[in-house]
């Protein structure tokens, strides 16, 4: 037979209130004193009746060392976890400190690079410096030859095609002019044929009003 669920609401009887607290509070505290055990906790319960009567229940030998491990605990992790405004600020103001301090020595490494303010660099900062740049120089050149030579190779292979180009065109051209000529020769002389042919038949009609 299942228990009738009691329905979470003030009681009304002041006796059978008491006898509520008394029992409920009984079970609070074992199950504290459990989870104590169990799980290895620290644990602080205070109760105060509706009388003004205080109960309380602590897993260690007080329960004033559990409010001040609790008091402990909010002076150093609350800060922590929740900063205040004036800790953001103060965190704010040293990454904007870092941050100029880092652009000042890049533009300070910059100048020097260009050339200028070496006068504030020591020896062993110059002989840095100038092994730097000579790194850098040679990388430079490194990549202007390898440019320098696939231009020479992109040349070279123009130069070929034009070669090739060149040596077909020797025997393209000569047909063509070949095959040119000999078209207008053969317009020439049809030309000379049909104007004879004309001329000849003038001549017969010429002859034949004469006779």
């Amino acid at each position: 037979m299942t228990r009738k669920k009691i329905e979470i609401k003030k009681i009304d009887n002041i006796s059978s209130r008491q006898v509520t607290f008394s029992k409920r509070r009984k079970g609070l505290f074992k199950k504290a004193q459990e989870l104590s055990t169990l799980c290895d906790a620290d644990i602080a319960l205070m109760v105060f009746s509706a009388t003004g009567k205080l109960f309380e229940y602590a897993s260690t030998s007080s329960i004033e060392q559990v409010i001040e491990r609790r008091n402990g605990y909010s002076a150093n992790h609350r800060f922590m976890d929740h900063p205040s405004t004036d800790q953001l600020q103060v965190e704010s103001d040293s990454n904007y400190n870092t941050l100029c301090k880092k652009l000042e020595d890049k533009s300070r490494e910059v100048r020097h690079l260009n050339g200028e303010d070496l006068q504030e660099l020591t020896v062993q900062e110059l002989q840095k410096l100038e092994a730097i740049l000579q790194r850098s120089l040679s990388s430079v050149s490194k990549i202007k030859d390898e440019m320098f030579m696939q231009d020479i190779n992109t040349l070279k292979r123009k130069e070929v095609k034009l070669i090739e180009e060149n040596q077909r065109l020797k025997y393209v051209v000569p047909d063509l002019i070949s095959g040119h000529m000999q078209q207008s020769l053969e317009s020439v002389i049809s030309g000379s044929s049909s104007y004879f042919d004309d001329s000849d038949t003038s001549l017969n009609l010429g002859l034949q009003l004469l006779k």
